[in-house]
This record gives structure tokens, sequence and C-alpha cells, in this order.
């Protein structure tokens, strides 16, 4: 295992990946902190509606591709905003397996973990897995994507529409608009499966 791994973890943006029987699925995650250190465990979220909440849950173990900033952002449209019942988005996309024989992305990424999960909260519109790191490698010295680095550089500006919505709420992952004057609190984006928190204000 290679520690230096977990150095790459930021307030970032990551694959996801499980696998039960014949059914492997992966989304993307913003939320993979390091919890403990002896034993090494991380804790993620990962949106209820996604095909991949249930195969961690069904199998107990799950990889984490931790995107670098290369990553293109037709990759966060593969992965995040299409449908989250997909049953194979890793078809067409260069993979490697882990020891658990998980995929992880073997380009855009920084560095995977390979984890088995020891402990499962329902956070409301999320569960929380809590995960024994078994495993883990450095594949690249790109810097990870962050959150900032993703909105300044990766995600398509917004267009000067004139017919675009002057009020409402717009998830910060896929652009989605909600036209409501209050977000309910338990909305769940129709496009990429993200929770309220993952929603601001058009001003």
């Amino acid at each position: 295992m290679n520690q230096k791994a977990i150095f790459q973890l930021s307030y970032g943006l990551y694959v996801a990946a499980s696998k039960a029987g014949a059914k492997m699925n992966g989304c993307i995650i913003n939320t993979v902190t390091q919890i403990t250190s002896n034993p090494l465990q991380v804790a993620m979220t990962v949106n209820k509606q996604n095909l991949t909440c249930d195969l961690i849950r069904e199998s107990g173990i799950v990889s984490v591709s931790i995107l670098s900033e290369k990553a293109p952002f037709s990759l966060f449209q593969h992965f995040g905003f299409q449908s989250g019942r997909d049953t194979d988005k890793f078809v067409g996309v260069p993979f490697g397996l882990t020891k658990q024989e998980l995929p992880y992305l073997k380009e855009n990424t920084t560095a995977y973990l390979d984890c088995k999960v020891v402990n499962m909260i329902d956070v409301g519109t999320h569960i929380m897995f809590i995960a024994e790191v078994v495993d883990a490698d450095v594949l690249s010295n790109d810097a990870p994507m962050t959150y900032a680095y993703y909105h300044a550089n990766v995600k398509p500006k917004p267009q000067n529409d004139a017919n675009a919505p002057k009020k409402g709420w717009r998830c910060k992952i896929c652009g989605y608009v909600y036209e409501g004057e209050e977000l309910p609190a338990d909305f769940v984006c129709p496009l990429c499966k993200h929770g309220p928190e993952d929603f601001e204000k058009i001003e």
C-alpha cells in the first residue's frame, strides 16, 4: 500500500465504484475524508438513489478514484450526470482492478483507494460509509481536482440567456435549475441525484 495516496484527498471530486455479482457501477461523489490513521479509515457519502450506493451496501467494498485537474467535463457528465440506475459506467472507460477486483480509473486520476466498509450511517438523502483502506496507490503527480478548480476551469460557464431563470436554485454539480422560491429540504436533483446541500440560490 502506498499511503501517500491518502495525501491526495482534498475538498475535491472523486469516482466511487463498487460491484455485486455481475453488476458494476461508479458515480461522482464529493466527500471523502480520512478519519483515523491506525487503522487507516475514511468516511464518504453516496446518494441513496444511485445504483453505486446499492452495490456498496450489498458488497461492503468500494474503490475511490481521486480525480485530477486534467479530468475533462465529459468524465463528470459520464459518471455524475446520467441516470443513477445505469448498470455499468465503466464500459468504454480505461480502468484497472484493485486487490478486491473493483474498478478504478486509470486516467485523469492522481490516486485510488481500495476500501472495505466497516459501518454505514443513514444521513437522509445519502448513506455515509465508514471504510478501512486495504490498499492504495498513487497514479500520477497531477494536482487533485478541487471543487474550486472544477467550477473555475472545468464546468462550462452558464450562457447569458434572456430566457434563463432569474430566481430559483441551481445545482452546483450539474447546473439543473429548480424554479421555486424555496428549495424543499428533501429535494434531490433529477439529473445528478445530489441533495439540497449542493444547490445555490440564483441571485
